[in-house]
């Protein structure tokens, strides 16, 4: 039936076909208004941003947004040749509209029984893209080779080919051939060789399938067809076909660290402004090591498979002295999403957030030997309302110190902790350490109640691992100006907000965590490295955090769902982001020395009795060296074991600088005491 529909429809078609296209020639067409540049007109010496990591290494473009218009004249002649070859054969001889090529590709849609053929001119494809939409009606095709007719009458073939190549889509987001030269060849239209023409030219029929990026065989393929065609119609030889065929143009692959790339195109508008990128011609060297960022997408991407294919996850790693970020990874396939979760997502930290309470406590003349009840008690909310917080697991453990509380991460201990410090300082000495929070959140913030991005936590804790310096986080090193020939240098930006005295202890404490506490997955690394940390729970199983540091890298990551919802009890810290944070530590570390924290001037050792927090006596069955700020450490010894027949020990004295002066103390102020 469908043999003799199209029988009967060749029969009848060139007669109906010149009937209706007589009628759109005697139809008095609407003029086009436009002006023949609908967009900027390319710099002549444009040239991309090209951005390489701190080693050298090549990592990716930064290319302009804006689409720019090139003249005819800045587009090769052979390009131009090889589309009229492969898109529109009779360009130069018809009027806007090809009889015989509309007549052929109506034959294959009655055949096909569907408008499967376009028989398009080069004309009609500029309209198409121009003005209407893509459609396959037989309406919008009169429509568009009435309007076709009318851009003939108004300009000139040499003006439609200029508005072609500027308007037609090549793939990949690139719009006109400005911005197809620039993406897969990284140059300027005029600079094209005939090989990248060849394949730019069979790009149009298909840019999904034909683009230079795609799969090789289809793009070779449509390749060979455009310089068969130009063989065939004198345009080249067929010893230059042979030539064209055995040397395959090199494309600019896509660049590597898409998101980090993201990074330093902000920092580039922040500095220089938002034309800066429209400009062009830096060499960017990013704070970026190529090497780290691969094996931090493989360690994220598989630790948090691992768990779940359903579960996303960020991870940062900083060079805590210079704020230098050394690797950014946004979730587990960025190719997939773009969307930064390392950088722009805010969650709950859960326990993650408890150093920093600890810190300010340190600072407030809290000590890491102090003994505090871990027995649960209620706070008035007001409204005749009351909290008691919990610890996880519901388990208590009695007294403990506040060294072994962060360890176990007490909730019930610090949450007291905050109390006694006070909501709005410690909000204040967040704020030092570089972390927003909300004082209105009260005393839940002991339990990480404010939402933090994973970067903005890794920061706040950067002065803990630099004996208490903040670094800004810093993505560019230095740019080079290729148009003035010119270096600017961007130093690094470090601030002191914390003590060294109360950043050394506080690490001190972390240690812990990692040897026996929650992440105590990490004894074995501890013992290799000098490492400390804390890992974060949400307590309804939505969050995983760890955060952890040497002297010479800090890394954190984060795992969970876009959606926040639980994902069961054995999601935590410690099972879930740990294992993710030390299988890049370990390669990240592996070139550098194992090397310790240096202990301040301002700190001092002395032997107690873990059991009751005073100086250990000769009778005392465990002891343990523990840290203080100098002149906050006990004086008397333990009451348990013989400790009241003597007499005080005097104060330990810091060690004098050269100058014979005693170093600087805690930053906030004189001991309070613990409970």
């Amino acid at each position: 039936m469908t043999c003799h529909l199209s029988i009967v429809f060749k029969k009848s078609l060139c007669p109906a076909v010149a009937a209706v296209f007589l009628l759109l020639v005697l139809i008095s067409p609407a003029r086009a208004q436009e002006n023949i540049a609908t967009y900027p007109s390319l710099s002549a010496g444009y040239t991309s941003i090209r951005v390489f990591d701190h080693q050298g290494r090549f990592v990716g473009r930064i290319l302009p947004e804006k689409r720019y218009w090139v003249s005819i004249d800045r587009i090769p002649l052979f390009l131009q040749k090889a589309v009229v070859a492969v898109e529109d054969a009779r360009f130069y001889e018809h009027g806007g509209i090809d009889l015989r090529g509309i007549a052929r590709a109506l034959v294959k849609d009655v055949a096909k029984q569907r408008l499967a053929e376009g028989g398009s001119t080069i004309t009609q494809q500029l309209i198409k893209n121009r003005y209407l939409s893509g459609a396959k009606t037989f309406e919008r095709k009169f429509e568009e080779a009435r309007m076709a007719m009318e851009f003939e009458k108004r300009y000139s073939k040499q003006q439609i080919l200029e508005m072609y190549f500027n308007e037609i889509y090549y793939g990949k987001g690139a719009w006109g051939i400005a911005q197809a030269a620039r993406l897969y060849f990284d140059k300027r239209p005029e600079e094209l060789t005939e090989a990248e023409c060849a394949l730019l030219a069979g790009v149009q029929k298909n840019p999904a399938r034909y683009n230079p990026l795609g799969k090789s065989a289809n793009v070779t393929g449509r390749r060979d067809v455009v310089l068969k065609r130009m063989v065939a119609l004198n345009m080249i030889s067929p010893r230059q076909r042979v030539k064209l065929r055995a040397h395959p143009p090199a494309v600019t692959k896509p660049g590597q660290a898409s998101q980090y790339l993201a990074h330093v195109r902000t920092a580039l508008i922040e500095r220089y402004g938002a034309n800066i990128i429209e400009q062009g011609g830096l060499e960017v060297t990013a704070a970026l090591d190529l090497n780290l960022q691969k094996q931090a997408e493989q360690s994220l991407r598989e630790g948090v498979k691992r768990i779940s294919p359903k579960l996303q996850g960020a991870l940062v790693c900083f060079d805590p002295a210079t704020g230098d970020v050394l690797a950014a990874v946004g979730g587990v396939d960025v190719t997939q999403s773009g969307y930064d979760r390392a950088f722009s997502a805010k969650r709950q930290p859960g326990s993650a957030i408890k150093p920093l309470i600890y810190a300010a406590a340190l600072e407030k003349g809290f000590t890491a030997g102090t003994l505090w009840d871990d027995t649960p008690v209620a706070y008035n909310r007001g409204n005749g309302t009351s909290w008691k917080p919990q610890n996880y697991g519901r388990e208590q453990y009695g007294e403990l110190s506040l060294r072994q509380a962060l360890a176990y991460s007490s909730n019930v201990i610090t949450v007291k902790l905050l109390d006694a410090v006070g909501v709005p300082p410690f909000v204040d000495f967040a704020g030092k350490m570089g972390l927003k929070l909300r004082a209105e959140n009260g005393l839940s913030l002991a339990l990480g109640t404010d939402e933090v991005t994973l970067n903005d936590l890794v920061l706040a804790y950067t002065p803990l691992a630099t004996g208490g310096i903040r670094p800004e986080a810093r993505v560019i090193l230095r740019v080079y100006d290729r148009t003035h020939h010119t270096w600017t240098e961007n130093p690094p930006a470090v601030t002191p907000v914390l003590s060294p005295a109360s950043a050394y202890i506080t690490t001190q404490m972390l240690k812990d965590v990692m040897t026996y506490g929650t992440a105590k997955s990490l004894k074995k690394f501890s013992r290799e490295r000098p490492s400390a940390g804390k890992t974060g729970t949400t307590d309804d199983y939505r969050d995983a955090w760890f955060i952890g540091y040497t002297p010479q890298l800090i890394t954190g990551v984060w795992v969970g769902y876009d959606k926040p919802r639980s994902v069961g009890k054995s999601f935590t810290g410690g099972a879930a982001a740990a294992p993710i944070w030390e299988k890049f530590m370990r390669k990240a570390a592996a070139s550098k020395p194992p090397v310790d924290f240096p202990r301040p001037d301002t700190v001092v050792s002395v032997s107690i009795d873990p059991s009751s927090g005073s100086l250990a006596t000769p009778d005392c069955p465990k002891k343990r060296d523990e840290f203080y700020i100098a002149g906050t450490e006990p004086s008397e010894y333990c009451p348990k074991h013989g400790g009241a027949l003597l007499a005080p020990a005097e104060p330990l004295l810091p060690l004098m600088n050269t100058n014979g002066q005693p170093p600087e103390t805690g930053a906030i102020g004189t001991q309070q005491g613990g409970k």
